[in-house]
């Protein structure tokens, strides 16, 4: 597959984070796909513990400087960019002093989850899908990694989808982890999601909102899922197989070169189950 837009969102990016399997598939999976002559577009949270001087990030001013309107309250969006070492590929970072500054990701240094996670996950949505607006760059597929991008499809499908022609033929695929956080995101996340003018009865997934019930959810609303683990809880089992939701069985990280391009030209084409 060549010559397509692909956006990737994810929480985490070697080297921007630590090693781990979210961060290292990204990171494979973007070098891949721009190799072979995709044009390929990465976003993620600008979190304080990116060391801003050593990755050389810098704010891109025609992006920034508009406000996002979380739980009524208006909160300045900040775009900068940084480039991965030795390959030409940009990462975009959505940053926000309330949200983001903090020296952490997902705790504080006490192991606590943030009590504004679901805030920082909504903010993410809005910062990404508003500022590929403004690029007027329409993506083919965009591919979704890390629970704090998992609102993405809903916002498509209510809101984006509605208002701007940027994202009506993109194809979603959400890669799903079985690594749960502790305990759950504020339970006014859907009182907040309702604010932005979406109503669905789907929005129950949330009302316990843990992780698994987050994946439900972006899972509901995407074209495809790829598991990036061998195994998962029957509930979420049960889900993909009663929704009839279309998965790319799990493959070890070391594969994805291999099957990735096929997949995705599968999305984009047509659908055929694994």
């Amino acid at each position: 597959m060549t010559g397509k837009r692909i956006l990737y969102v994810t929480s985490e990016l070697f080297p921007f984070t630590t090693k781990n399997i979210i961060s290292l598939s990204v990171l494979k999976a973007t070098k891949l796909m721009q190799s072979i002559g995709n044009d390929v577009r990465i976003f993620m949270p600008r979190f304080g513990l990116i060391n801003e001087r050593r990755h050389q990030l810098h704010e891109v001013i025609r992006l920034s400087g508009i406000n996002l309107t979380i739980n009524q309250i208006d909160q300045p969006l900040l775009i900068k960019v940084a480039s991965i070492p030795d390959v030409r590929l940009q990462v975009y970072f959505i940053d926000n002093e309330e949200y983001f500054q903090r020296k952490a990701i997902y705790e504080d240094k006490n192991g606590n989850f943030f009590s504004d996670n679901d805030e920082r996950s909504l903010f993410l949505t809005k910062g990404v899908l508003e500022t590929v607006k403004r690029l007027n760059w329409k993506p083919d597929l965009i591919h979704l990694y890390g629970w704090m991008s998992s609102l993405i499809p809903l916002y498509i499908k209510y809101i984006y989808n509605n208002i701007d022609s940027v994202y009506r033929n993109s194809k979603i695929v959400v890669s799903i982890y079985n690594t749960p956080f502790t305990g759950n995101l504020n339970k006014e996340i859907i009182r907040k999601i309702k604010l932005d003018g979406i109503i669905t009865e789907k929005l129950k997934l949330l009302q316990h909102p843990n992780y698994f019930n987050l994946l439900k959810l972006s899972m509901l609303f995407s074209d495809a899922i790829i598991k990036g683990d061998d195994t998962y809880p029957k509930d979420i089992e049960d889900y993909i197989k009663e929704n009839k939701l279309y998965f790319f069985k799990y493959y070890p990280f070391e594969e994805i070169e291999t099957v990735y391009r096929k997949f995705y030209q599968k999305i984009i084409l047509y659908k055929i189950n694994e």
